[in-house]
């Protein structure tokens, strides 16, 4: 008896590919899993062929190996399951998960852009300031200035890319997953235009 499968079963298996992804994706509700799970379960079956008796039963036979194949997906999936519940429970215990009140939110960005202010063009750090710390409305701050509104935007634009700039060569990675959290602090004397 020979290692490689028989041209039979591999034509049978390729045959009736459409009907066993049709009966995972029923049962798993995701295509990209089910393929997943076919592929691994027609490269058992090949690997097995030599030892599968009666040919005649092919298909019979490769749907018992889709059914275990369900099984150790489903055994494994609340495995992760119940491994994430847990994390949530200790995240949810500790109070990691909690957001913070609006106050503390808003006291965190105000320091965070403090701090960078500085180093960032005198006009675009002062347009900042009015506009996103004292929430002052960009019509009124554009009349102060003498711009127009329109002007105020692009403006306004321009002082959030150089602030957005500062804030990374400060803080790298940091600055795109928790600035909330940052204790990075501006170099002296830096400056980004």
């Amino acid at each position: 008896m020979s290692d490689k499968p028989s041209k039979d079963v591999v034509r049978t298996l390729v045959e009736n590919r459409e009907r066993f992804s049709r009966f995972l994706r029923v049962r798993l509700g995701s295509q990209a899993v089910a393929e997943e799970i076919l592929q691994q379960s027609l490269l058992k079956a090949i690997e097995a062929e030599p030892d599968l008796r009666d040919k005649e039963r092919l298909v019979p036979w490769f749907y018992r190996i889709l059914r275990n194949a369900l099984i150790d997906y489903y055994r494994s999936h609340a495995k992760d399951v119940k491994r994430d519940k847990v994390l949530l429970e200790e995240l949810e215990t500790t109070g990691i998960t909690k957001t913070p009140a609006a106050d503390e939110l808003k006291s965190a960005i105000c320091e965070c852009m403090g701090g960078l202010l500085p180093t960032i063009n005198p006009g675009y750090a002062e347009l900042l300031r009015k506009v996103d710390l004292e929430e002052r409305a960009p019509e009124e701050v554009a009349q102060e200035l003498g711009i127009t509104t329109n002007n105020l935007w692009v403006k306004l634009h321009r002082a959030r890319q150089a602030l957005r700039k500062s804030l990374v060569q400060s803080c790298g990675a940091c600055s795109k997953h928790a600035c909330l959290d940052c204790t990075c602090r501006p170099p002296a004397g830096s400056t980004v235009r």
